[in-house]
């Protein structure tokens, strides 16, 4: 009985040999791939292709609702509910609306973003499986990895294992699902 494969995972001993073979993966017209590292590698996104935008688009989001909800609620208590003749100022006194409206933005920002970034990273993420890889616990110690997925269309076991051999990987496994 043949278990299902995940993809074919190469480790690299530095994030410039990573970045190398991204862009190889890249260029040969791979385009589900994934690469893990210890720390933050310049330029490794977009070497695997990864343009997704989608959190910022929460935050500013967030901070317009923020910012509504600020404002009407200043409004609603100034104007409708409970109106005061404070120094001849009218009602809808705007400026001395701003440091709260400042604040609910900032406050609903950041909840967006952190709320919005896990959600669309899919986190928490108890399992996953490229944790089953040969010494992938090395990837958040000093070991780099780039895994090609079974769902790219250009995966064939034996090509693809060969294409990351070939990019100077220490190891190249089978990942299981």
């Amino acid at each position: 009985m043949s278990v299902p494969l995940h993809g074919i995972i190469a480790e690299y001993e530095s994030a410039e040999e990573l970045l190398h073979a991204a862009r190889r993966a890249r260029e040969a017209g791979y385009t589900q791939m994934d690469a893990y590292s210890p720390f933050p590698v310049h330029g490794l996104s977009e070497a695997i292709g990864f343009e997704d935008h989608k959190v910022p688009w929460v935050v500013f989001i967030s901070g317009v609702i923020g910012a509504i909800a600020g404002f009407s609620l200043q409004y609603y208590v100034s104007v409708i509910d409970y109106p005061l003749n404070v120094g001849g100022r009218p009602f809808l006194s705007w400026p001395s609306f701003i440091p709260v409206t400042f604040e609910t933005t900032v406050l609903f920002a950041a909840f967006g973003a952190f709320i919005g970034m896990l959600a669309l990273n899919g986190l928490p993420q108890p399992y996953h499986p490229v944790f089953n890889a040969p010494r992938f616990e090395r990837a958040s110690q000093d070991r780099f990895f780039l895994c090609i997925e079974a769902s790219d269309p250009l995966f064939d076991r034996v090509k693809t294992r060969q294409f990351l051999e070939n990019t100077g990987a220490r190891l190249v496994s089978e990942v299981e699902e």
